[in-house]
């Protein structure tokens, strides 16, 4: 199975040779993803073969890894077609990395130019920007005339995305990667690409983005896929793609409600000990309006989750067995991409050792934002969140690269959103403050299967969310917009979350009781991180085999 796995990593980097690079895997240096359809579709054949070869194959002749390998074979396969399937370069017009466009904007100068071929490579790739853009301008005319339409406000969004990136030529980011050693005769050649390619390629496409796609956006009071043709199918395949479970868009919805609920039970017993009140109503108010518990300073949210995370990775060796063989570092979300970006995200390590594992945090307006989530956050983002969990799998070199690269969202941000949970099991909260903090972002997890669901499958206008994270969260609102919109551009995506946090407990809570006094927490958290990223039905099986 070995040899299938390879096979749909290497049919995966053909088509996203940026991926490559930016995993460290520095074979695909000049190019950049076809986006058209007849391309897509040719990805998409490519990989159903391989999925085809790999269902042929009957398990019961395989080794315990090697059935776990042809799962992830299907699984991933089976991923891949989907978000082919799902046409969302046509509709999921944003200004953050999840969209086609803004993604080679944040990708590109994050790439390391370690030798000469690396530095040839990535000037190849700037003079392909201007064919990348065209293709994916084809792309939104195709989804205007299918009635597959953008959400205008995210269209706005984009254009302010690209006017930003072109006033911003003194600190153009495309500028930004310099090989070893590089001499002003690389820098000329860099930037008479980016001023007479790359440059004037994004102004057509942002006219295009003005005048072609705008005048045909969505309101806000229609943003879900189920206004669009086909959109009830494409979610129903995204909620399967992002949760790896049989799990409906009701059942989610249902589950985010009694959630919700349950939360507040928790609010009210350690808001009552840091307000000295019961009215939930009450606590929120304090949590969202307190101005002690907002930052004064970019410095002062970076200082406090280096803090954090250092005293993780001091306990961490009690609660795990396997440790990573690097630290996180921190840093903050370029300034460029900030105003549209997330709180908070992860970027994994380069195999080549040309990056290292980075929690970004944002800092854009950052005295509007809650202090109390930075210490949840950093366990999330980093220790034992998102950097344990990717950067041992990405260790794990007895397994096939496909499963230690695997992207199985629900287990990835199950295992960062139970790492909050496990923070507090491992003391690492500094005082009940921050464990409010801690139900904050379990909020706005809960939240998230209900709003999500209420956009794509039960046809929610932008507001209506807004108002229920509001009611039901203590985020401020300028997290609460941005969280908005970025489930509107990436359905599903959110659902992973709290499916992935409430399945992995469910599983270490059956392997305790099989095990009674012989469960071990190290040998559990080395089981559930040992065999790379997993679907949460393999996951299972896998704990069940250990706990036997």
């Amino acid at each position: 199975m070995k040899d299938l796995a390879d096979e749909l990593l290497d049919a995966y980097f053909d088509a996203h040779p940026v991926s490559a690079t930016i995993n460290g895997i520095r074979d695909r240096e000049e190019g950049l993803t076809d986006y058209s359809e007849a391309g897509q579709e040719v990805f998409a054949a490519t990989v159903g073969a391989i999925a085809d070869r790999a269902r042929a194959v009957d398990p019961a002749t395989l080794g315990a890894d090697d059935r776990i390998t042809r799962a992830v074979v299907l699984q991933e396969a089976e991923q891949m077609r989907t978000r082919v399937a799902s046409r969302a370069v046509e509709w999921a017009i944003t200004d953050t990395w999840t969209a086609n466009g803004p993604d080679l904007f944040i990708d590109l100068p994050r790439i390391g130019l370690a030798e000469p071929a690396h530095a040839e490579g990535y000037l190849a790739r700037l003079g392909a920007i201007p064919h990348a853009l065209e293709q994916i301008a084809e792309r939104h005319r195709a989804g205007i005339a299918a009635g597959r339409l953008p959400v205008r406000r995210l269209v706005e969004a984009t254009i302010a995305f690209f006017d930003r990136y072109l006033a911003n030529r003194a600190g153009d980011p495309l500028c930004k990667p310099v090989p070893p050693g590089h001499a002003s005769a690389y820098d000329a050649r860099r930037d008479r690409v980016v001023d007479d390619v790359v440059r004037p390629a994004v102004a057509r496409y942002r006219e295009v983005l003005a005048t072609e796609v705008l005048p045909h956006g969505r309101p806000t009071d229609r943003p879900g896929l189920c206004h669009l043709p086909g959109g009830d199918g494409i979610y129903a395949s995204l909620v399967r793609l992002h949760t790896t479970t049989g799990r409906t868009p009701d059942e989610l919805h249902r589950t985010g409600l009694e959630q919700v609920e349950r939360l507040a039970e928790e609010y009210v017993t350690i808001g009552s000990r840091v307000f000295g009140t019961s009215d939930l109503r009450e606590i929120f108010q304090r949590l969202r309006t307190d101005p002690e518990l907002r930052w004064t300073s970019a410095d002062e949210l970076l200082t406090s989750a280096r803090t954090a995370i250092a005293r993780a990775e001091a306990v961490a060796p009690q609660w795990f067995g396997k440790l990573p063989s690097q630290g996180c570092v921190v840093e903050a979300v370029p300034a460029d991409e900030a105003p549209g970006a997330v709180g908070a995200y992860y970027m994994q390590p380069a195999l080549d050792g040309s990056r290292p594992g980075t929690y970004y945090a944002n800092t854009h307006r950052a005295e509007e934002r809650n202090r109390y989530m930075s210490e949840a956050t950093a366990f999330h983002e980093g220790v034992p969140g998102h950097h344990f969990q990717v950067t041992i799998a990405l260790e794990l070199t007895e397994l096939p690269m496909l499963r230690r690269m695997a992207d199985f969202n629900a287990y990835i941000e199950g295992w960062g959103l139970y790492s909050e949970r496990l923070a507090d099991e491992m003391g690492l909260y500094s005082n009940d403050v921050t464990r409010l903090g801690m139900l904050a972002l379990d909020s706005m997890r809960a939240c998230r299967l209900v709003v999500d669901t209420g956009l794509h499958a039960k046809g929610w206008s932008h507001q209506q969310v807004v108002d229920y994270i509001e009611a039901n969260s203590v985020l401020p609102m300028v997290e609460i917009v941005q969280e908005t919109d970025r489930y509107i551009a990436d359905p599903g995506q959110a659902l992973g979350y709290m499916v992935g946090r409430l399945e992995l407990q469910r599983i270490r809570a059956a392997a305790e009781a099989t095990l009674g006094d012989r469960f071990d927490i190290r040998e559990f958290h080395d089981t559930v991180l040992g065999s790379g990223p997993l679907p949460l039905t393999v996951l299972d099986e896998v704990v069940r085999d250990w706990a036997r």
